[in-house]
């Protein structure tokens, strides 16, 4: 059973999102915040597994929330559930420790599952979230020989076929269920061609192996795999290799 914290200072929203996650079930909603201050109070009496954390709210917004909740109570994973997907309020609540950020319009079933990855400890990034980190990473990151003449890195070279499908699967924002799924592997099967192809490529979270996935070709700029994976998922002899 994942204990989870439900922080908003609508209370119409912290009604249906308890709601939601009492309905899936596997989730105990241990408690509720109308704003930071108050949902800072609650993470240390109550523990909870996570924290469904809104960002503008009175008092003590989200972003300081998650600092102090991060700080004084590390095993609490923050998700941050919020409308607004602007650079200072994702870079700042990831800055204060959060391990996921999703936006209020997503689909009721993502948010059920991205509780379940943050309890895991996976971090998870809503497609418009990962979007907007991977395209300023890309005009940050980009040498002038790139800008100049579209060369890509050489980078892709050393991953074998399998690990370059997983690392465009990352690069378009899914979760190692959704690439299982997608490729008719196993999840362990799956977190092994991760882990390799961050190995490989001296990555250290998925954030970077998304952006690496665009900097090589494996993704395009609308955020699909590049290469057809395929019937039942084995890469086409035409899939391009970086």
């Amino acid at each position: 059973m994942i204990r989870v914290l439900v922080v908003d200072d609508q209370a119409l929203v912290r009604a249906g999102v308890a709601l939601l996650l009492r309905t899936a079930g596997g989730f105990e909603i241990v408690g509720e915040a109308g704003d930071g201050h108050e949902a800072v109070r609650l993470a240390g009496r109550l523990h909870p597994d996570v924290v469904l954390m809104d960002l503008r709210m009175p008092r003590t917004d989200g972003i300081e929330a998650t600092r102090r909740i991060v700080e004084r109570h590390p095993a609490v994973r923050i998700l941050v559930l919020t409308t607004f997907a602007d650079d200072a309020n994702i870079y700042g609540a990831l800055d204060a420790g959060a391990i996921g950020y999703l936006v209020k319009d997503g689909a009721p079933e993502d948010l059920i599952e991205a509780v379940r990855r943050a309890a895991r400890g996976e971090p998870l990034l809503a497609p418009a979230v990962l979007a907007r980190i991977v395209n300023r990473a890309l005009h940050a990151h980009r040498s002038d020989r790139e800008r100049r003449d579209g060369v890509r890195p050489a980078a892709g070279r050393s991953l074998s076929a399998r690990e370059r499908q997983v690392l465009a699967l990352v690069g378009a924002g899914l979760s190692n269920a959704e690439i299982a799924a997608r490729l008719h592997l196993g999840i362990t099967t799956v977190k092994t061609h991760v882990s390799a192809a961050m190995e490989k490529l001296d990555l250290r979270n998925r954030v970077q192996a998304a952006v690496v996935a665009h900097r090589i070709g494996l993704v395009d700029d609308d955020f699909r795999p590049v290469a057809d994976l395929g019937p039942g998922g084995d890469p086409e002899p035409t899939a391009p290799v970086p």
